[in-house]
């Protein structure tokens, strides 16, 4: 399919999400220990809508498919060669917006970024105030990964990983016919950017030349280096808070306030993210072994980052150092924003961008 560039208002493309193998029996559902969600809280807020960015925009869509064994096809079934089950392959879209899309691809514009939303399945909303607080002569590409926001929502949990989102991301930037571009990942989506470079630079391993091309920078905003620290360092701070007040009913919202986002009230981007938040691939139980690990010695060098969080952030100070130790190169740089927590863009969204400019102005040539 080639690349339509996404610059228009569309529909999604006429790829129906069909099984290739027969399916006999639809699969129980999964319950799992409530578990917290990177990018908000342990239950959705409730608020008002937030208003779009009156800057340009256009929508559209992007096809993938999904390979996977389905769940509810045991691991004895798969080893029982008079049962011998094979997978199955669906199709599915993924919903971008782009801001100021004339930009994109125009040679005279400073190169776009491309978000990656955390949660997982807490779709981009959330980041939209970023286009009011980054320079205007750049596009900014927001996707909605799988099962989220207004992409599609399977309903097996394995149709999904880190793995998978990383090749729709490969997909989306095809798609749009991104060559040049800076990546930007907040909480689980810096999980994501991060694997997505160190992909690109172990496929690279061979290639004997620089180039300007390809991803040129990337931010990792609040990203857990480690799940199981950031879960302990948070139950932590969790527990400080039950020794000032152990009312269980306003725990969550004492934790939201000091640790999450600081403001009286839960904005409105975060609202309206969590009313479109995915069902499925959700919370810390879907990731909780990761833990971020060097590429090959033969990988080419990564790009250069910068790993920041607020200074009241549950991913702690020690959770974001540890990202230096995972890239083949020194050129990491780390940010504390005072007085921000896990979301600095909603807290303090003008000091936000122009940490946010200057990194990537740095690093556009």
């Amino acid at each position: 399919m080639p690349p339509n560039q996404g610059l228009r208002p569309s529909v999604p493309f006429n790829f129906h999400a069909v099984d290739e193998r027969k399916v006999l029996s639809a699969p129980p559902k999964i319950v799992r220990p409530k578990r917290r969600i990177l990018s908000g809280g342990f239950r959705p807020p409730q608020g008002f809508s937030y208003l779009m960015s009156n800057a340009s925009h256009n929508d559209g869509y992007t096809a993938v498919r999904r390979t996977y064994t389905p769940s509810y096809i045991s691991p004895g079934d798969i080893a029982n060669e008079e049962k011998k089950v094979d997978t199955i392959t669906q199709g599915y879209t993924l919903f971008h917006k782009v801001f100021r899309p004339e930009l994109l691809n125009a040679s005279e514009a400073n190169a776009p970024i491309v978000v990656l939303h955390g949660g997982p399945s807490i779709p981009s909303e959330y980041l939209y105030p970023m286009v009011e607080h980054v320079s205007p002569n750049r596009s900014i590409v927001f996707f909605d990964q799988l099962g989220c926001g207004k992409s599609s929502m399977p309903g097996d949990i394995n149709a999904y990983s880190i793995e998978k989102a990383v090749d729709d991301l490969e997909v989306v930037l095809k798609n749009l016919g991104i060559r040049r571009f800076h990546l930007y990942g907040h909480s689980y989506g810096g999980i994501l950017a991060f694997e997505y470079i160190k992909r690109v630079a172990e496929r690279e391993a061979n290639y004997e030349h620089e180039t300007k091309k390809g991803c040129l920078s990337v931010v990792l905003s609040s990203a857990p280096f480690s799940i199981q620290m950031v879960e302990e360092e948070t139950e932590a701070l969790l527990d400080d808070i039950r020794k000032s007040d152990n009312d269980a009913s306003t725990l969550d919202e004492r934790f939201r306030i000091k640790h999450q986002c600081r403001t009286k009230y839960m904005p409105a981007p975060l609202v309206d993210a969590f009313k479109h938040a995915g069902t499925v691939w959700k919370d810390t139980s879907v990731i909780q072994d990761y833990v971020a690990t060097v590429p090959s010695e033969q990988a080419a060098n990564m790009c250069p980052a910068l790993a920041m969080r607020g200074e009241h952030d549950f991913v702690s100070e020690k959770c974001i150092a540890e990202w230096r130790g995972v890239f083949n190169h020194d050129r990491v740089e780390v940010r504390t924003l005072e007085g921000c927590s896990h979301h600095g863009l909603l807290e303090r969204g003008t000091l936000y961008g122009e940490i946010l400019n200057e990194f990537f102005s740095k690093h556009d040539q």
